[in-house]
């Protein structure tokens, strides 16, 4: 029936048909509001079950440990493993279940939080929630690569040696013994390795002592910036008796070379033993010079 039609009705028939459509109407309005209240008891009913089951701490509850808000609640902080706490753990820490679900997810595949950095790459971890936890992940010892412990043991163990090679050096306020100090202790001033330390041994040996520290600069490129490091300590010099050694012995001291030790012996035999070395200053094999370092060894 078209809706021109109606008009070709009779007034009673017409105020019928406007009847039945304003029950129709009335009855479709009571309808929709009813279910429109039930569905609001409805999802009221929802959100209260799920309200008794958050797994959110209340300031009352929560220990006195340390606590971070997230949207306006309280929840404890403590330290934790990411690598082995339980759900119940991350829900005490404020975690949503969608979060804790992708950690086991996440451990599930093998995955390993090794820093906790490798923690802030939760998927919608906020950086709030990070810097609040942060200070509380503690990652076992059995989580670490094992290549971390291989690498160090293997420095310790390559310092270890070094330090046999290389000793540590002294500091600029201390000072060696230049009289009594073997080869490892020489190693241990700044400039002087194994080929000086040497060096040094084999020239007092020669000598019979130092009298002067200023002596090292005799040895062939000795670095001077090295004799700071060093005092006499006790100078207990091997003198030698210039009336009873040979030549061949005489000329053995580093102070003396041929042409003296042949003066000395020539002077013995002429004029007999020697009082002093001064008796030689007229020789023109001992000028002053060489009197007065070769004096400090010398006994009649």
């Amino acid at each position: 029936m078209k809706l021109k039609e109606i008009f070709y009705f009779q007034k009673s028939d017409r105020l019928v048909i406007l009847f039945f459509l304003c029950c129709i109407v009335i009855a479709l309005a009571v309808l929709f509001g009813i279910g429109g209240q039930n569905t609001q008891t409805s999802l009221t009913g929802e959100d209260s079950l799920e309200a008794k089951q958050s797994p959110i701490l209340s300031e009352k509850d929560a220990p006195n440990s340390g606590y971070y808000d997230v949207e306006g609640k309280k929840v404890e902080l403590f330290p934790f493993d990411p690598n082995t706490a339980d759900s119940t753990q991350f829900q005490r820490l404020g975690l949503a279940r969608w979060q804790i679900r992708n950690i086991y997810k996440y451990r599930a595949k093998g995955g390993i939080y090794r820093t906790p950095a490798d923690f802030a790459r939760l998927y919608g971890l906020t950086l709030k929630q990070y810097k609040a936890l942060e200070p509380f992940i503690r990652i076992s010892d059995d989580y670490l690569p094992a290549s971390r412990f291989v690498h160090q043991t293997s420095q310790d163990e390559r310092f270890e040696r070094d330090t046999l090679r290389y000793p540590v050096k002294i500091g600029q306020t201390e000072r060696i013994a230049l009289n009594a100090a073997d080869t490892s202790l020489l190693k241990k001033v700044p400039g002087i390795g194994s080929y000086f330390a040497r060096r040094i041994v084999a020239y007092r040996e020669r000598l019979g002592g130092y009298y002067s520290t200023e002596q090292l600069k005799e040895i062939d490129d000795f670095p001077e910036e090295s004799l700071k490091y060093f005092v006499l300590g006790t100078a207990n010099l091997r003198k030698m008796n210039v009336n009873r050694l040979s030549l061949s012995q005489l000329k053995r001291h580093p102070y003396i070379n041929f042409y003296q030790a042949k003066a000395i012996t020539d002077y013995r035999r002429m004029r007999g033993n020697l009082t002093s070395l001064q008796e030689l200053r007229l020789l023109k094999d001992f000028p002053p010079a060489a009197i007065e370092r070769l004096e400090p060894y010398v006994e009649y």
